[in-house]
C-alpha cells in the first residue's frame, strides 16, 4: 500500500542533484584553498582556514534558512562530511533556541550529530586498541 500512495522515485535526478551539489561545495572549497595559498599561508594553515570558512558558510546558511532549501534539490549532495556536520548541529540548536540556552540549545543541540560524535569516538578508540594490539604501527 505504501509504495502506491508514494510517488516514483526520480533516481537519476537526484543523483546528478547530488554529484553537482556535492562537487560544488568541493570545489568551493579548494578554491578557498588556492586563495588562502594565494595570500601566503602554508599548506597546514590554508587547509585549516578553508575547514572554518565552509563550517562557518553552513551554520550561517542554516541560520538563514538557506540551507535546508538547498537539501531539498540537492538531497546526498548536501551532507559532505564538514558542511553537513555543521548543518546538523546549527539546525537543531535553532529548533530548540525557545526552550533556553541551557536546556534549548546546550541540551538539543547534539541530537542529530551526538550518535554520529560517539559512534566515530567508539570505533577510532576500537581500531587504535588493536593497532596497539597487533603492533601495526
Amino acid at each position: 500500500m505504501a509504495d502506491k500512495a508514494s510517488p516514483p522515485t526520480k533516481w537519476g535526478k537526484n543523483m546528478v542533484m547530488a554529484f553537482l551539489v556535492g562537487g560544488g561545495i568541493c570545489a568551493l572549497g579548494q578554491a578557498f584553498l588556492h586563495l588562502y595559498l594565494y595570500f601566503g599561508l602554508d599548506k597546514k594553515g590554508a587547509s585549516t582556514f578553508v575547514s572554518i570558512t565552509l563550517i562557518f558558510l553552513s551554520a550561517l546558511l542554516t541560520a538563514l534558512r538557506i540551507y535546508d532549501n538547498i537539501g531539498k534539490h540537492a538531497g546526498a549532495g548536501s551532507l559532505v562530511p564538514i558542511t553537513g556536520f555543521a548543518n546538523s548541529i546549527v539546525s537543531p540548536a535553532m529548533e530548540f533556541k525557545n526552550e533556553g540556552y541551557v536546556l534549548g540549545i546546550g541540551g538539543k543541540m547534539f541530537v542529530i550529530a551526538g550518535p554520529v560524535l560517539v559512534y566515530g569516538i567508539a570505533a577510532s578508540i576500537l581500531y587504535g586498541l588493536i593497532l596497539w594490539f597487533f603492533h601495526l604501527y
